[in-house]
């Protein structure tokens, strides 16, 4: 019986999706459950599992797009699975033999061409008569010398003016001679030209829209890290034996979003045509980066979360973009954006913002410098930060009061985020 394969819908309002790639060949056995492709939608890289064991046929192409519900390939699961018995003495007979053939056809055929090679003799050239003056080159042609150098250039005697007696190129002229603009060197000169994952589209027409679509503008501010890095130092071997999870930057970074949105209720919110709308929650998406590029998975309520809490599920989800199994609904949705350049090595940037949310924090390379503390110079790690926002509906000074709350309590953890309580902070 052929089972026809249907792609399943992938999520709400997602009527089509891309073949990004096949798994198996046309004609495999596949087993039950066996990942057979990867599709792509306009929000995540999904794998496609046979729904059953036989023999596959393909119906549709790499980059080709299908629309939910269409049937991609067949399975005949009455094909009997590919046995590994071994083969009789008359099978391997008939290989040995065949295997045979094809090598003294091989050899055959280099001799012969062998022979042709041999046979090819270059025509003797004209003698030079009496006459001739064996140092009259013709026009272009460069010196020994010359053509060393313009060698070691990349440069074509063509594109060189000679000097010498009939225009002979010297080396002097090879010395002063400089490639014009756009000359190509010895160097590859290839391209590559391949077609954008619907995922990557989707993400270019998002970014597009939202430059054209918002008033987005960027605040910048800079944050001191010499406590976090005390209280890291001091506590994470105790909170990594205890949780299993490492003590990183986002829980803090994380948390002291919550805090200045709470502050700011105004940068947690979104518009919707002529409406603005605010949320008495806060989902935040954490920008991640995986095999098929950049995702936003979304910690839900992380109001109601500790730091042990958020690294957990920072962790949970990060992992599952790695492996390829996250989630259209764990990364739809989501009210503000956190992004980490910093491990890329970034130190300042403008981080676009992540539509329809009207606020994204981007984070970066920490790196000590001079600072003026106390009247004194002293060397801190720090952190440059960036807000940015939509313009529309987000006010300079509410904008500015926002990451400097965050600034706030990134300076100042413990009390303002872990109440004076260290330990009970980290449920340690």
């Amino acid at each position: 019986m052929a089972l026809e394969m249907k792609v399943p819908s992938p999520g709400e309002s997602i009527t089509e999706v891309e073949i990004a790639q096949w798994l198996v060949s046309d004609g495999d056995y596949v087993e039950k459950d066996q990942a057979i492709a990867e599709v792509d939608s306009d929000k995540a890289t999904l794998e496609l599992p046979a729904e059953a064991s036989g023999i596959i046929t393909l119906k549709a192409e790499e980059g080709d797009a299908v629309a939910v519900g269409q049937v991609v390939c067949l399975i005949d699961t009455d094909a009997p699975k590919p046995g590994g018995g071994a083969k009789d003495s008359k099978e391997v007979a008939k290989e040995e033999k065949e295997a045979t053939s094809a090598k003294e056809e091989e050899l055959e055929s280099s001799e012969k061409n062998k022979e042709k090679a041999e046979a090819k003799t270059e025509a003797p050239s004209k003698s030079t008569t009496p006459s001739q003056k064996q140092d009259t080159y013709a026009t272009g042609t460069p010196s020994p010398a010359a053509k060393k150098i313009l060698d070691e250039k990349g440069m074509e005697a063509n594109s060189v003016k000679g000097s010498g007696r009939d225009g002979r190129i010297t080396k002097e002229d090879a010395v002063n001679a400089r490639p014009s603009m756009g000359t190509p060197g010895k160097g590859k000169r290839g391209e590559e030209r391949k077609k954008m994952s619907m995922l990557r589209r989707k993400v270019a027409e998002r970014l597009v829209s939202v430059k054209n679509d918002t008033a987005m503008l960027t605040t910048f501010n800079e944050v001191d890290m010499s406590a976090i890095f005390s209280l890291r130092k001091q506590y994470k071997d105790e909170f990594k034996d205890r949780h299993g999870v490492s003590l990183g930057f986002m829980s803090f970074f994380t948390l002291a979003v919550v805090r200045a949105l709470d502050l700011y209720p105004g940068v947690n919110s979104m518009i919707d045509g002529d409406y603005q709308v605010k949320y008495d929650y806060m989902d935040i998406s954490i920008a991640v980066s995986g095999p098929k590029g950049l995702m936003v998975p979304v910690l839900r309520n992380v109001e109601n979360m500790s730091f042990r809490g958020v690294e957990a599920e920072i962790k949970r989800l990060a992992l599952k973009v790695r492996d390829g199994e996250i989630t259209v609904d764990e990364m739809t949705g989501g009210t503000f954006t956190i992004t980490n350049g910093g491990v890329f090595g970034s130190m300042l940037s403008t981080p676009i913002i992540n539509p329809p949310q009207s606020g994204i924090l981007g984070m970066h390379n920490i790196v000590d410098r001079p600072v003026a503390i106390d009247g004194h110079v002293e060397i801190r790690p720090i952190m440059y930060v960036a807000l940015s926002y939509d313009h529309r509906i987000i006010d300079g000074k509410e904008s500015v009061g926002f990451l400097v709350a965050v600034k706030e309590a990134l300076e100042n953890p413990e009390e303002l985020l872990m109440d004076n309580d260290v330990k009970r902070a980290l449920e340690l």
